[in-house]
């Protein structure tokens, strides 16, 4: 990954194999949120094995890919608007 362009939002939903489009993120999240407090991000059930591997190396090892996995877990920790 280029450091001058770190991973954006949309590019993490690529690399997971998701839909990477604004309407398709909104889905996701919204399908999958509020993601329980005492459940990692990487050991959510909605995961693939791959995904979930992906999502625990991006944290752990590519410093690069960090905040915006963050800012995944963040947007999945939210409640939806009623």
């Amino acid at each position: 990954m280029d450091t001058l362009n770190p991973p954006t939002f949309s590019q993490l939903f690529a690399q997971l194999g998701l839909p990477d489009d604004d309407a398709g993120i909104a889905a996701f999240i919204r399908e999958h949120a509020p993601l329980d407090s005492a459940i990692l991000l990487p050991d959510a059930p909605f995961w693939t094995p791959a995904q979930s591997r992906m999502l625990r190396e991006g944290l752990g090892a590519d410093a690069e890919w960090a905040p915006v996995i963050d800012h995944l877990n963040v947007s999945l920790r939210a409640h939806p608007e009623e």
